[in-house]
C-alpha cells in the first residue's frame, strides 16, 4: 500500500465530531485524515445547527419587525421574501463548511472523498463513483453521525412530509403545518414556522413539549408557544398520514383513546434520530451496537483494538459540542496525552433556539430529588431584570438546583432572552466544581441579563435582592 493511502489516524465522517478530532490529532503531530461522503462540516453545519439558526434569526428580525412601536418606530406594508431566507440560510452553511475545508488544509489533513467500510483490522476501503481504494491506519475514529428516525405509516417523501432537511429549504410558504415530535428540533421549527405566520399544531407523545427539560421550564414554555398561537397536543400519537394532492390528513389519538383528524399543508417529522451503523462493515469487525448506536467506553474505545467512535453514533445526549468534545478526547487518548479526562454528560448543555430560548444543564428538580438528596431550589424571573425590560423580553426564568449539604450546583435551567448564551456560565461552575457560595460570590455587571443567575443563586438561600 502506497505511503500516501498510509496514516496514523483517520477519521470517518467530517461533521463536528469527526473534523475536531482530526485537526486535535494533527496538532499533536499524528498523520491524518478524514473520509467525508458528502460535505465537510457534516449535517450541524450543512442541515442543523447552523443554518437552522440562520431561519431563526431571519424569524427573530420579523417578530421585531410587528413591535416597531413599541420601541418608537412606524413602518407599512413590510413583507418577507421566504427564498432570500432560505437563499441566506445556505450561504450561511457554504461559509462555514468552506472554512472547515480550511481548517483540514491548514493542520494538512488529507480530505478522501467517499464512502468507507472497514476492511479488517487498520483497513479502510473508500468507494467513490464506483471506484474502490484501500487506506491504512493505527487508529480508525468512527464519526458518522446519524439521521432522521422514521417510523411506518410516517415516511417522509420530501414533498408533502418533511425531515429536517426539507423544513429547512421548503420551495414555498406552508399556510399550516403539523409537527410530529417536540424535542429540540421539531420546536426550532415550529417556532421558525409559527413567527412567519403559518398554522402550526404540534404533537408529543409524552405528556409535556420538550420533555427532557424541568418540568416547569416545559410548562412555561408551552404557554409562551400557545400565547404565540401554536397548537400543542400533548399525549397524543399520530396514527396515520394520509396525503392528497397538495396536503396530508393526520389521524391522532389522544390517551383517553378518542381520535381527531387534522388537515395541513405538510408535515414536519421530528421524532428522534438513528444511528449511521449500516454498511460500514461494523458486524464483520466485532463492533458491538445496541438501539442503533455504536457501544463504547468513558474513552470512546470500541472494545476493539485501534477502532473509536464519537458523536450522535455512540448516544446521546444529540449534541455538535458533545461530539467536538469526544473528538478531542480521543485524538489526545490515542497521542498519549496525559491528564485527559473523560466526558461527564452532566456537564454538557443543551440548547434550543426556539422563541423564547431554553437552555439546561445537569439534573432537573424532579432528577435531583430521585437521588435522594436534600435539595434548595432557586428562582429568578426576567421581570425582576433592568436589562430585559429594557431589551424588551421581560418573560422567563433562570432557575437553580443545588444540594442542600455540600453547596453543589446540581442543575440550572433556563427559559427567555438569550439563554443559550447565558447558560455557559452555569457549565463553567459546575466544571470547576463551584459551590452555591462560590457562584454568591461572584461579581456580576450591570445591567446585564447575567445578573439574573446571580439572583437564582442567592434565591435558594432566600436572598435574592429584587424580588
Amino acid at each position: 500500500m502506497a505511503d500516501t493511502n498510509t496514516f496514523d489516524v483517520i477519521v470517518v465522517g467530517g461533521g463536528p465530531g469527526g473534523y475536531v478530532c482530526a485537526i486535535r490529532a494533527a496538532q499533536l503531530g499524528l498523520k491524518t485524515a478524514v473520509i467525508e461522503r458528502d460535505r465537510l462540516g457534516g449535517i450541524c453545519l450543512n442541515w442543523g445547527c447552523i443554518p437552522t439558526k440562520a431561519l431563526l434569526r431571519s424569524s427573530e428580525i420579523w417578530h421585531l419587525m410587528h413591535r416597531l412601536n413599541e420601541f418608537g418606530f412606524s413602518a407599512e406594508n413590510f413583507k418577507f421574501d421566504l427564498a432570500k431566507i432560505v437563499e441566506r440560510s445556505r450561504k450561511v452553511s457554504q461559509q462555514l463548511s468552506n472554512g472547515v475545508g480550511f481548517l483540514m488544509k491548514k493542520h494538512k489533513i488529507a480530505v478522501i472523498a467517499g464512502e468507507a467500510k472497514l476492511a479488517g483490522k487498520g483497513r479502510l476501503a473508500v468507494t467513490r463513483d464506483g471506484k474502490t481504494e484501500e487506506y491504512a491506519a493505527k487508529n480508525i475514529v468512527l464519526a458518522t453521525g446519524a439521521r432522521a428516525r422514521t417510523l411506518p405509516g410516517l415516511e417522509p417523501d420530501g414533498k408533502l412530509v418533511w425531515t429536517y432537511r426539507e423544513a429547512m429549504v421548503p420551495p414555498s410558504f406552508p399556510k399550516s403545518l403539523l409537527v410530529v415530535g417536540s424535542g429540540a428540533i421539531g420546536i426550532e421549527f415550529a417556532s421558525f414556522f409559527r413567527t412567519l405566520g403559518s398554522d402550526v399544531t404540534v404533537v408529543e407523545v409524552l405528556d409535556r413539549v420538550l420533555p427532557v427539560e424541568d418540568e416547569e421550564i416545559s410548562q412555561l414554555a408551552a404557554k409562551a408557544f400557545v400565547k404565540q398561537g401554536m397548537k400543542v397536543k400533548v399525549s397524543t400519537t399520530v396514527e396515520k398520514l394520509e396525503k392528497g394532492a397538495d396536503s396530508v390528513t393526520a389521524t391522532l389519538k389522544g390517551t383517553d383513546g378518542k381520535s381527531e383528524t387534522l388537515t395541513v399543508e405538510r408535515v414536519i417529522l421530528a421524532i428522534g434520530i438513528v444511528g449511521n451503523v449500516e454498511n460500514i462493515g461494523l458486524e464483520a469487525a466485532g463492533v458491538k451496537v445496541e438501539k442503533t448506536h455504536v457501544v463504547i467506553n468513558e474513552w470512546g474505545e470500541t472494545g476493539v483494538a485501534g477502532l473509536w467512535a464519537i458523536g450522535d453514533l455512540v448516544g446521546p445526549p444529540w449534541l455538535a459540542h458533545k461530539a467536538m468534545h469526544e473528538g478531542v478526547i480521543v485524538a489526545e487518548r490515542i497521542a498519549g496525552v496525559k491528564g485527559a479526562h473523560p466526558l461527564d454528560a452532566s456537564k454538557v448543555p443543551g440548547c434550543t433556539y426556539c422563541w423564547p430560548q431554553v437552555a439546561s444543564i445537569g439534573l432537573t428538580e424532579a432528577k435531583a430529588k430521585a437521588t435522594g438528596r436534600k435539595i434548595k431550589i432557586g428562582r429568578f424571573p426576567f421581570i425582576g431584570n433592568g436589562k430585559a425590560i429594557a431589551l424588551g423580553d421581560s418573560e422567563g426564568l433562570i432557575k437553580t438546583v443545588f444540594d442542600a449539604d455540600t453547596g453543589e450546583l446540581l442543575g440550572a435551567h433556563m427559559i427567555g432572552a438569550e439563554v443559550t448564551e447565558l447558560i455557559q456560565g452555569y457549565a463553567i461552575a459546575r466544571t470547576l466544581e463551584a459551590t452555591e457560595a462560590d457562584l454568591a460570590g461572584v461579581v456580576f455587571p450591570h445591567p446585564t441579563l447575567s445578573e439574573m443567575m446571580h439572583e437564582a443563586v442567592l434565591d435558594a438561600d432566600k436572598k435574592a435582592l429584587h424580588i
